[in-house]
C-alpha cells in the first residue's frame, strides 16, 4: 500500500485536467507556490493518458493534480504511473476520475469541494433572501411599469422575517447554507435521515421528516447527491403539498427533482422555482420551464467561477503543501463515504 513520503521531501507532481481548467485555475501565483513544495512537471496538464508523452510524465508521478476533464485514473493508467501515491482534486466531486483501482492501491485522495461549497451556498442564501422580499419579480415588473407600486401595501408574505426555510440534506453545500444563514430571523428545517436529534441540534436546525420539510417551509433547498435512490426524491407529490408561493431552491443535480413535475406545478402558478440545475442542463430551447415567469432559471453558476477559482487552487496548495511535510490530508475524500457524496 502506498504510504506518505518522509517530512520535507519534495515529491514529484503533475497536473491532470482539461486546457480550459488549467488555463482558468492554475494561475502564475498558485504555480508557484506549488513550485516551492513540489518539482512540477512542466505544463501543458495530461488530459489523455495514453499518449507517450503522459506516459513519460506519470512513470515518476507520486502526486497527481487534477480538475475539470481529467481522464479516468484507471487500472491501466496506474500501471503506467507505479509511484503514485495521492490525487489532489482542485474542484469538488471525485467521481468522474478516480477509479476502483486507484482505491484498491490505497492511494490518498484530496478533494477542493470544501472551497467549492462556499461560492454554492452563497449563491443558496442570496437567492433565499431575494426571493423571500420577491426582489427579482419586482425589479422586473418595475422595469415595465416604470413606476413604483404602494410598498406599505406589499402582502404579508413578502419579506424575509419569521420564514421557514427546509434545508433538503446535511450535505458539505447544505451545511455551509445552515451556517450562512444563522444571523438571520429565520426557523431552518432539515431533513437528513443521516443526522440525528443531536446532530441537529447542534446545527441549530430542527429535524424533520421529508414529507413535513416540503409541507411546512416556505423555502426548501435542494442539496442531497445524485444517487440512483435521490433520483427523483423530489416528487410530484412533495411538490404539490408546498405551500402557495412557497420556492424550490435547487443548485444540487436536475434528476435529483422530477422536472416534468416541477413544470406542471410552476405552470400552474402554484410555487416559484430557482434552478441553477435542470435535466437536461441545459434545457432544450423549447421546453416550457424557459416560459415560467415563477422560474429564475440559472446557467449552472452557482459553483465556482472567475476569481473564486483562486480558492481551489489555494486549497490545492495547502494540501499538496500537508502531505509533502508528511501532515497527510486536510479534505480528505474516503472511499466508504463516496455513497454520500456529490
Amino acid at each position: 500500500m502506498p504510504s506518505t513520503p518522509p517530512a520535507h521531501r519534495r515529491p514529484r507532481a503533475a497536473f491532470a485536467m482539461g486546457a480550459d481548467a488549467a488555463a482558468a485555475v492554475l494561475a502564475p501565483d498558485s504555480l508557484a507556490a506549488l513550485a516551492e513544495v513540489c518539482d512540477l512537471a512542466p505544463l501543458p496538464a495530461l488530459d489523455d493518458f495514453s499518449t507517450d508523452a503522459a506516459r513519460t510524465v506519470l512513470a515518476d508521478t507520486e502526486v497527481l493534480i487534477t480538475g475539470w476533464g481529467c481522464p479516468p485514473i484507471h487500472a491501466g493508467v496506474l500501471s503506467a504511473a507505479p509511484a503514485l501515491r495521492a490525487v489532489v482534486h482542485t474542484a469538488g466531486t471525485v467521481r468522474g476520475h478516480v477509479t476502483d483501482a486507484c482505491w484498491d492501491r490505497g492511494i490518498e485522495v484530496s478533494s477542493a469541494a470544501a472551497a467549492n461549497a462556499l461560492p454554492v451556498a452563497e449563491y443558496t442564501v442570496a437567492m433565499i433572501l431575494l426571493s423571500g422580499k420577491r426582489v427579482l419579480e419586482r425589479a422586473r415588473d418595475f422595469k415595465a411599469a416604470r413606476r413604483r407600486d404602494a410598498w406599505l401595501a406589499a402582502p404579508p408574505q413578502v419579506g424575509n422575517y419569521g420564514r421557514a426555510v427546509g434545508i433538503l440534506s446535511a450535505s458539505l453545500i447544505g451545511r455551509r447554507v445552515i451556517e450562512l444563514l444563522r444571523p438571520y430571523d429565520l426557523e431552518v428545517l432539515l431533513h437528513d435521515p443521516y443526522v440525528t436529534d443531536e446532530e441537529a441540534a447542534g446545527l441549530g436546525v430542527r429535524p424533520v421528516t421529508l414529507a413535513g420539510l416540503f409541507d411546512e417551509s416556505d423555502v426548501v433547498s435542494v442539496h442531497t447527491p445524485l444517487l440512483p435512490q435521490t433520483t427523483g426524491l423530489v416528487s410530484r407529490e412533495l411538490l404539490g403539498s408546498m405551500r402557495p408561493d412557497a420556492v424550490l431552491i435547487n443548485t444540487s443535480r436536475g434528476a435529483v427533482v422530477d422536472q416534468d413535475a416541477l413544470t406542471d406545478v410552476l405552470r400552474a402558478n402554484r410555487i416559484r422555482a430557482v434552478l441553477d440545475v435542470t435535466d437536461p442542463d441545459p434545457l432544450p430551447a423549447g421546453h416550457p420551464l424557459w416560459d415560467c415567469d415563477n422560474a429564475t432559471i440559472t446557467p449552472h453558476l452557482a459553483g465556482s467561477q472567475g476569481n473564486e477559482l483562486r480558492r481551489l487552487a489555494d486549497l490545492a496548495v495547502g494540501e499538496v503543501a500537508r502531505w509533502a511535510a508528511g501532515d497527510g490530508f486536510a479534505h480528505p475524500v474516503r472511499r466508504e463515504r463516496l455513497a454520500f457524496l456529490a
